[in-house]
Order: structure tokens, then C-alpha cells, then sequence
């Protein structure tokens, strides 16, 4: 039997998502993500869903949203299909090592082949093994491209 209910989330759950945003940037890069910045961030994806779905697993047995994720989306001309790229995952710290991502990697999945999307991507901080560790055992493989940015 599932632990863990996975649903696409609502406006409602905006809250707990910007609380999980702030948490993960601390606890997986030592950063101070402010408030006024994520609680946008995070609403922007409600009020306009071409930006992205938010989905989130609560507990079976008492109910509270402990784990989100965002799911965007990237067109391949070379795939001739949509990719979606899981985002900004967090998991609440008495949830980890339970199967929760593990449900909602698979929700995801689904969802997608539904959807007629062939491709699932994320990417990982390079030092947060652990991570790294789960989506390997999830079947998914490293890719040998490079991340590069420019912000302002």
C-alpha cells in the first residue's frame, strides 16, 4: 500500500511550497532565499501554468503536504516531444529515505507518458551525492552535458 498521496497541487498549498523553497536552498547550497523573492516565484506558477506544475505528496495517514516538486517544460526539436525537467525538489527531512520521492518520481512518470512526453530530466547540485545516489537507483541516467548561466 502507497505512504504517500501524490496530487498535482493548488494555490492553496503556495504556502507550504515557498516554506520548502527557502528550506531546501539553506539546507542544499547555504542559501538565504528571501521571502518577498520565492513567494512570487512560487505563486507566478499558479497564476500562469505555462511557467510549470507544482505537484506534492502528503501523508496517507495524517494528510499534511510533506514533499513537492516542479515540473517544467522544454521542447526538443531533435526528440520531436516535450521534455519535462523536475525542479526544486524537497522532501521534509522526516520523510526522506521513505519511498516519498520515489512516488512522486513515478506520478511524474506517469503523468508524462499521459501526456505524451518521452523525456524526464532534472539536474542536481554537483556535491549533493545523496541525491545523485536516489535518481540513479530511480533508473535515471547522469547526462555528460554542462550547466551554464548568466544571471543579472
Amino acid at each position: 500500500m502507497s505512504k504517500y498521496v501524490v496530487r498535482p497541487a493548488v494555490a492553496a498549498d503556495a504556502e507550504t511550497i515557498i516554506d520548502f523553497q527557502i528550506r531546501m536552498a539553506w539546507e542544499t547550497e547555504q542559501k538565504v532565499l528571501p521571502r518577498d523573492r520565492v513567494e512570487p516565484g512560487v505563486r507566478g506558477v499558479f497564476a500562469d501554468r505555462s511557467r510549470g506544475e507544482y505537484f506534492v505528496a502528503e501523508a496517507e495517514t495524517a494528510g499534511p503536504v510533506v514533499a513537492s516538486l516542479l515540473v517544467t517544460t522544454e521542447w526538443s526539436d531533435w526528440r520531436n516531444t516535450d521534455i519535462w525537467y523536475i525542479q526544486s525538489v524537497y522532501v521534509d527531512a522526516d520523510h526522506r529515505g521513505q519511498g516519498c520521492f520515489r512516488q512522486m518520481y513515478a506520478n511524474v512518470v506517469e503523468q508524462a507518458k499521459q501526456r505524451n512526453v518521452r523525456v524526464v530530466r532534472l539536474y542536481v547540485e554537483t556535491d549533493n551525492s545523496a541525491a545523485q545516489q536516489v535518481y540513479e537507483r530511480l533508473g535515471m541516467q547522469r547526462l555528460p552535458y554542462h550547466m551554464y548561466q548568466m544571471e543579472w
